[in-house]
């Protein structure tokens, strides 16, 4: 084979996997593709200066790696709000057409996967990420490259990225779990779980032997200059892309809802698990315009499918403990498979809920996957009891602990700070990526600690050492000190983490970032008329904090102490550099518009909604449109969030 000939073999090669992976309609046979594959390899072993970076010998992916680096996302990956039914779907959609009468959109199934990032730069893939927490997720390059749906390179030269969902076939997704159950090795959960876990393999190799597929769903960052989300996706496909066949433009709620009974009545026989239909607003100037609340885009929503409904047998209900202390009562199913996923256990909420459904040990019930996440027990069937079933009553002493409960309401809660079911659960939440972040802190690694007697309370995880972690099972030199880095490395964090740390009752990120910025490191030394008056306090919110922090105070003040957070900046109109000063705000920003209104027109600025030359600021983020463009015309100052701050540190 010489050079011209290699690279038409590769050329071909290509071909053939694109109509074999991607449009379902094989152009060659395996042998004549193994062969020429084999062909193509002999040269490229000849004259490794030659391989060409697109040829599909460069999916095996490189040597297993250690574990997996982070990468950023240079656009956020964000959540989608959910809606249940039409009534719900009418209502989002209206709240659109308040401000675009003649919006249109574009509906896509909902893939049941692991969501993926990839990365385009001079027309090569350069990087594959996973979601992680929107901003930043880890680097599964060399999975993704031995993904065949997955372009090595694109005819686009422009940097991009190009955001889907990571499948795994219904059909291939039964071999591979018969595949593990003849090696004795444990069956996915579903094939979702088997995606993400596909995924996630240390060894390239173990991912390429799965049946993986790559379906993109949008963009991040992106060169188009087109007005419409459906044109957008319509060149992805001309790149080599898998196209959703069930993609649809619809003009109305009424077209939307058709193609949603659609895709309901296919959901059984497609061949990829979906878990409902993303509808999106197709014109790119309204996404823009709608812009994001602190979770989720305006402009897309989720619309989930219907429940699916199954029989289970109620073996026991047992109680657990939260970390703030209330009792939640669990059943204990016999395992009931509800689309590809395993259920043996549901929740029951609360006591109230037990005595109003009258549910019973032993009973045989109803059970859905409450928006095809949470197992919930909708009703027993009393007409088939045998006598033999038993009620449950209300607790009076704590499981774990044995303290008296506390009845408040609905809920029962354990006051014991000391009890040993509240202190792990609080622990989980407080080294998790919502709060302090502690990489490598995970459920499995805290059991341990807290089994082998290494952590009684929060503030035992900065005195672990080495030496005691060296004593436990799987712990080597390596693993020990990236867990001690992990954990000093919170030192410093931002005050709204600690807060949100803590897991007091009624308070997360967004409530732990209004009281960082409202009363600083002095946050827990408040009283009621001043959190009362913060914007979005109601008095259940109130009185939780009040209450924790009185019985809590010496606890977060020694924490204060080990931890160090940092609070925001905080000043007064008086000694601020930007009183006065008119500001437009544009763009996706780290956290919700209102929350940069009200930093501004505290220091003394105000915040008005059009560009012109009178306006002295434009505060813009990801995704800012035709405003930063005018801005720049009229000679505004334009500054992201880190200059905006060393404006106001100056």
């Amino acid at each position: 084979m010489n050079p011209d000939q290699y690279s038409q073999a590769i050329e071909r090669l290509n071909a053939w996997a694109h109509a074999y992976y991607v449009l379902d309609a094989p152009l060659a046979t395996d042998e004549e593709y193994d062969q020429l594959y084999h062909e193509a390899l002999a040269f490229e072993r000849q004259n490794p200066e030659r391989i060409h970076p697109a040829s599909p010998t460069q999916r095996i992916g490189g040597a297993p790696l250690e574990g997996f680096q982070k990468a950023s996302h240079l656009e956020r990956m964000w959540s989608l709000e959910d809606v249940f039914d039409f009534g719900e779907l009418k209502s989002w959609a209206e709240r659109l057409y308040k401000q675009f009468p003649h919006a249109t959109f574009v509906c896509d199934p909902k893939f049941d996967g692991a969501s993926l990032n990839l990365l385009y730069e001079e027309g090569r893939l350069v990087r594959a990420a996973t979601r992680g927490d929107g901003l930043i997720g880890e680097d599964v390059t060399q999975n993704a490259r031995t993904i065949p749906s997955i372009p090595l390179s694109i005819p686009l030269l422009e940097r991009i990225e190009i955001r889907g969902e990571v499948v795994i076939p219904k059909e291939d997704f039964e071999k591979l779990q018969e595949e593990r159950l003849r090696e004795n090795e444990s069956p996915f959960a579903n094939p979702r779980n088997a995606a993400a876990g596909s995924l996630r393999q240390l060894d390239p190799a173990i991912t390429a032997k799965r049946k993986l597929r790559f379906i993109p769903w949008g963009v991040g960052a992106h060169p188009f200059k087109t007005g419409s989300f459906f044109e957008i996706m319509k060149s992805l496909e001309s790149y080599g892309f898998i196209r959703s066949p069930e993609r649809t433009r619809c003009h109305n709620i009424h077209e939307i809802e058709r193609v949603y009974a659609l895709l309901v009545s296919e959901r059984s026989t497609h061949p990829v698990m979906l878990d409902g239909m993303v509808v999106r607003v197709d014109e790119i100037a309204y996404q823009r315009e709608l812009g994001y609340t602190i979770k989720a885009p305006r402009f897309a929503c989720a619309y989930k499918f219907p429940a699916i409904e199954k029989k289970a047998r109620l073996l026991s209900i047992t109680l657990q403990v939260g970390r703030s202390g209330v009792v939640t009562p669990v059943a204990n199913l016999e395992p009931v498979e509800i689309e590809g996923a395993m259920i043996s256990r549901a929740t029951l909420h609360n006591f109230d809920e037990i005595k109003r459904l009258d549910v019973r040990e032993g009973d045989w019930v109803s059970l859905i996957r409450s928006g095809d996440v949470i197992p919930k027990i909708i009703q027993p069937f009393a007409h088939l009891r045998s006598g033999e079933e038993k009620p449950l009553s209300r607790p009076t002493h704590c499981p774990e602990c044995g303290s008296e409960l506390l009845v408040e309401e609905v809920l029962i809660k354990c006051q014991n700070l000391s009890c040993p079911a509240r202190i792990k659960n609080s622990l989980i939440h407080f080294a998790s990526k919502k709060a302090l972040n502690m990489d490598g802190l995970g459920e499995k690694i805290i059991e341990q600690l807290f089994e082998a007697g290494l952590i009684k309370e929060l503030e035992d995880l900065f005195s672990l050492t080495k030496e005691s972690l060296l004593s436990l099972e799987g712990f080597k030199e390596k693993k020990a000190q990236n867990l001690l880095d992990a954990i000093q490395g919170v030192r410093g964090c931002d005050l709204w983490r600690f807060i949100n740390a803590l897991g007091i009752e009624h308070i997360g990120e967004g409530a732990a970032k209004k009281l960082s910025h409202a009363f600083g490191l002095a946050f827990h030394l408040q009283n009621h008329e001043a959190i009362i008056g913060l914007e979005g306090f109601g008095e259940e919110m109130a009185q939780s904090l009040l209450e924790f922090c009185r019985v809590n105070h010496e606890r977060i003040e020694h924490l204060l102490g080990l931890i160090e957070p940092l609070a925001p900046m905080q000043l007064t109109p008086q000694d601020s550099p930007i009183a006065g000063k008119s500001f437009v705000i544009t763009g996706t920003l780290s956290a919700p518009r209102e929350h940069f209104v009200e930093l501004l027109t505290s220091l003394g600025a105000k915040v008005v909604s059009s560009v012109s030359k009178k306006s002295d600021f434009l505060l813009y983020g990801e995704s800012a449109g035709s405003k930063l463009e005018k801005a720049r015309e009229l000679g505004v100052r334009c500054v992201n969030e880190e200059e905006l701050g060393e404006i106001l540190e100056s």
